[in-house]
């Protein structure tokens, strides 16, 4: 070990063994208390050689200063940054909280006026629900007041002044809200039989998802991916919820905030990105979709569905949002987002098998509908209505999906026998190895025609 590293595991064991000291006593003066659990943190920003920290002993001497009700405000925030910060750090040090059995004095506490408290006991309880042995949600929502804690700040942030605008650039408004938004979501997803003690959030959630400016780079950079992520496991379908989420008299105003977040976040994130980024708001157009009055769902069809414009070329080449989505529907890069992107444009062709081929043409509806055991209908109507109804309809391709008018002529003359035959064996060849390395389950098709008898032998004064 150089001699820098045995210089900051000394300094970090002296400080740590320094507040140990004063946990009971609390006779240190608060200045130097706080000075030295900030010093704590600088070195705790990188775990090398400060293990004193992150001990069972050291997280209960952060514990003990954290939440202790004779300690000044300051003491405590400063064991809570430290605490906070070893959990995202050394994840062992999750199980240490949860067995401190401290969770429930943060959710009371988590009830607070200050940003800064509700930043650091929020993150504290949504690394705690990652801890190995999984922390006890129930009771804490039932019988320590985590619903009602994070159901008033969530009111809080939605009522703040800032809140029809922006908070500012990192202020600790700004940074409290994505806390508390994940933590409601992980206590959702972990606990889904007390999901509904949050369903009070959702008008205000919905309030903060339309109201605030969003992101200018990526849409979905904190608040809004969170926003987004902590409606997916409530109930929106209550009668509160329905006001909130279609206030007469501006009923689409949620439809086109989502649509808006999508058309940005499928521009704005790469495909790696893609799959986890906007699953999620999918998703929740999905919900929307599903209980919408049906101006709110012909507002989602008008701006998801292939257009007229769309059609003048091949559907997804283009450069539309429903172009994005349709190609991305079928990318291996999206295995979660893609097959939900096919159900939103199932669901907005009113589930029919039928009107689903003609909407997206059979190239994007033939492999969601045998994925899901939905008959792929053997024939379609062969035009597109304009929404001008001055306009004759107008023939389409049912595989493409584009108008045939525009399809440019096939001007390649016809294969020689000889291209032929060397284009079977290289599908031959293909199929043989897809079949032999397992990247799919296939069949050749070659070799299933001789096996049913479909193959056989031309003799020497024979032609085909």
């Amino acid at each position: 070990m150089s001699a820098s590293a045995l210089a900051k595991l000394d300094a970090v064991t002296k400080l740590v063994d320094k507040l140990t000291e004063d946990m009971g006593s609390l006779s240190m003066a608060p200045k130097e208390r706080s000075n030295a659990l900030e010093e704590l943190k600088i070195y705790g920003r990188d775990p090398r050689n400060a293990d004193p920290i992150f001990t069972k002993e050291g997280i209960s001497m952060l514990l003990s200063f954290a939440f202790n009700d004779k300690a000044p405000s300051e003491t405590s925030r400063g064991a809570l940054r430290v605490l906070a910060n070893s959990m995202v750090l050394k994840p062992e040090t999750r199980q240490f909280f949860v067995d401190s059995g401290y969770a429930t004095q943060a959710c009371k506490r988590l009830d607070t006026e200050s940003w800064d408290d509700e930043f650091l006991l929020s993150r504290i309880l949504f690394l705690s629900t990652y801890s190995h042995e999984k922390i006890k949600l129930s009771p804490l929502i039932k019988e320590h007041g985590l619903a009602n804690s994070i159901n008033a700040n969530i009111r809080r942030h939605s009522k703040s002044e800032s809140a029809s605008s922006h908070a500012a650039a990192g202020s600790m408004e700004e940074m409290a809200l994505p806390e508390t938004l994940k933590l409601l979501h992980n206590v959702t997803h972990f606990c889904p039989e007390e999901a509904s003690a949050f369903t009070p959030s959702v008008p205000h959630i919905v309030s903060l998802l339309c109201t605030r400016r969003m992101p200018s780079v990526k849409v979905l950079d904190p608040p809004f991916g969170p926003l987004v992520n902590s409606l997916l496991n409530l109930d929106v379908t209550a009668e509160a919820c329905r006001s909130a989420l279609f206030p007469t008299g501006d009923e689409a105003k949620l439809g086109s905030k989502l649509i808006e977040i999508l058309d940005r976040a499928m521009k704005e994130y790469s495909s790696n990105e893609l799959d986890t980024a906007v699953t999620p708001v999918v998703k929740f157009l999905l919900e929307v979709y599903n209980i919408g009055p049906d101006l709110v769902q012909k507002k989602l069809r008008d701006g998801l569905l292939p257009t007229s414009e769309d059609r003048e070329t091949v559907l997804g080449k283009g450069s539309s949002l429903s172009s994005r989505l349709l190609k991305t529907s079928t990318d291996p890069m999206a295995p979660h987002l893609g097959p939900v992107i096919s159900h939103l444009f199932f669901l907005m062709s009113d589930k029919d098998a039928t009107k689903f081929v003609e909407t997206v043409g059979y190239g994007y509806a033939s492999g969601y509908l045998f994925r899901n055991n939905v008959p792929v209908p053997a024939c379609t109507k062969a035009t597109f209505d304009i929404a001008d109804e001055t306009v004759s309809p107008r023939a389409v391709n049912p595989i493409t999906g584009q108008f045939i008018d525009r399809e440019v002529p096939d001007d390649l003359p016809p294969m020689t026998d000889e291209e032929k035959e060397r284009e079977a064996e290289r599908l031959f060849v293909l199929f043989e190895r897809l079949k032999m390395n397992g990247v799919l389950s296939v069949q050749n098709p070659v070799e299933q025609a001789a096996r049913e008898g479909k193959l056989r032998e031309l003799k020497d004064d024979e032609v085909e």
